[in-house]
């Protein structure tokens, strides 16, 4: 039965053990921190929300929303990406791209400008203020992202990346197919 809930996060409910809820040697944790029987798509449901709410939190007050820092991210490594790479690369519907994008020209740091080759082709450019923001923000954000990592026992590092890769391939997979693709 265990191994079924563990497939079947919508089971995890309230009435069932190993909610998280004050259970003795629980000590009222927060629901499902240590539980061996919370289900991994529920764990890995909580530490994405966790780690998003924690770069919102980091990006806070640089001027830049954690999407538009995303962008800059990946401009700043590959500058001249059409926005549907932008898109593909960041996982970001193509409508979050344009408003991302919008006000990142708007703010003087991105400019969109015509492919030589192909006129239709628009590109994506970091312009050098944007180029000097992307640079200062990831110097704030980063030591702070690191610091957030830094629990991980190198010993468990292959392990926890191989989890990470294969879920990566898996739903990249999952998210094409749903898509048609």
């Amino acid at each position: 039965m265990a191994a079924t809930r563990r497939l079947e996060p919508w089971a995890h409910g309230a009435a069932q053990p190993g909610n998280g809820a004050a259970q003795p040697g629980h000590g009222g944790a927060q629901p499902g921190y240590g539980d061996p029987d919370t289900p991994v798509p529920v764990l890995v449901t909580r530490a994405v929300r966790l780690i998003g709410a924690f770069w919102g939190s980091a990006t806070h007050g640089t001027g830049l929303t954690p999407a538009g820092l995303g962008v800059m991210r990946l401009l700043a490594a590959t500058d001249g990406m059409k926005p549907s790479e932008v898109a593909a690369e960041g996982l970001w519907a193509p409508g979050t791209i344009t408003s991302v994008v919008d006000t990142l020209v708007r703010d003087g740091l991105v400019e969109r400008r015509r492919d030589d080759g192909d006129r239709r082709v628009v590109r994506l450019h970091l312009t050098d203020p944007g180029r000097r923001k992307a640079t200062e923000v990831l110097l704030q954000v980063g030591p702070k992202w690191q610091e957030a990592f830094g629990y991980l026992d190198p010993a468990d590092e292959p392990a926890v990346r191989r989890f990470l890769e294969q879920t990566i391939a898996r739903f990249t997979a999952a998210v094409q197919d749903e898509r048609g693709k």
